[in-house]
């Protein structure tokens, strides 16, 4: 049994209190959206809601895959939802964003695992909001070059798919996914001009070298932006938390993807996939 890590002092979370807060938690609410901020337990939930700004999740809240670091639900999912795209991009009209961040459970389920879904999605919001930018954060739809092109074809601002951890933990952390898979999803998308971006938890017992190989790999199939943030252990049915990385070594990190060529580094504890998002475009 793995030994319990205690949590330290310095892993702390804010919580919202502001007008803004309460408005986009009203909002989400009200349209009875699904949001990763929530599905997720993300730390940074207060502080980007205190921004006006949610990444939503679509096709529902329950996905096909269980992968043993993430919280969403895992079962079988109900049917699409056809006015899902109009309610989403009235909500965002709302909310008065000028930048949201999309993502979606797995749906290897359909037919198309999800990506017709995908498009509309991304049309409707944009028809409805003219001037928004987005990302949007994909699953791998097991590496099938023409649906990771009904992607490339809506050219949204920034896609990203994570890598989530490094090579030799992903058949434990996410059983139905591939490290090498994750990386021809990236090339593609970055041989067609699009701007790309991964993320990796760190304190599931990788090892340094490991990180920096996960940054190489990164940056040979042409991704530009990394986030790096601490794996939290949703519940005791979770992978268990191997380490907590110390906010200096995070930074250490920062310095040396900027360094290797990264155009962007979020690196900190609780720095999460969308974290500062408008800001990645």
């Amino acid at each position: 049994m793995t030994p319990h890590v205690p949590k330290p002092d310095w892993l702390k979370v804010r919580l919202g209190n502001s007008d803004q807060f309460a408005s986009t938690r009203r909002v989400i609410g009200h349209h009875n959206l699904h949001t990763i901020c929530t599905s997720g337990r993300c730390p940074n939930q207060s502080e980007c809601w205190g921004r006006g700004t949610a990444t939503f999740m679509i096709m529902g809240e329950v996905c096909t895959r269980s992968c043993r670091f993430c919280n969403t639900k895992t079962g079988h999912p109900l049917p699409l939802d056809a006015d899902e795209p109009e309610q989403l991009a009235l909500s965002i009209r709302e909310m008065g964003v000028k930048h949201i961040v999309l993502t979606s459970v797995d749906r290897d389920d359909l037919p198309d695992l999800g990506v017709g879904h995908w498009v509309k999605i991304i049309q409707t919001v944009r028809r409805i909001n003219p001037g928004l930018t987005m990302e949007v954060l994909i699953p791998d739809f097991q590496g099938k070059v023409a649906l990771v092109q009904q992607i490339v074809n809506e050219r949204p601002e920034v896609v990203s798919h994570n890598l989530e951890t490094v090579r030799s933990l992903t058949p434990a952390v996410r059983p139905a996914a591939s490290y090498d898979c994750s990386l021809r999803v990236l090339a593609q998308l970055s041989r067609e001009g699009i701007r790309t971006k991964s993320g990796l938890m760190l304190g599931l017992g990788e090892t340094n070298e490991e990180i920096l190989q996960a940054m190489d790999d990164l940056l040979r199939v042409g991704c530009k932006v990394l986030t790096l943030g601490q794996y939290l252990q949703p519940t005791r049915h979770h992978l268990p938390v191997s380490a907590y990385i110390h906010p200096d070594v995070f930074a250490l990190y920062k310095v040396i993807g900027l360094e290797k060529g990264f155009s962007v580094v979020e690196s900190g504890p609780l720095v999460r996939s969308s974290y500062r998002a408008e800001q990645h475009v």
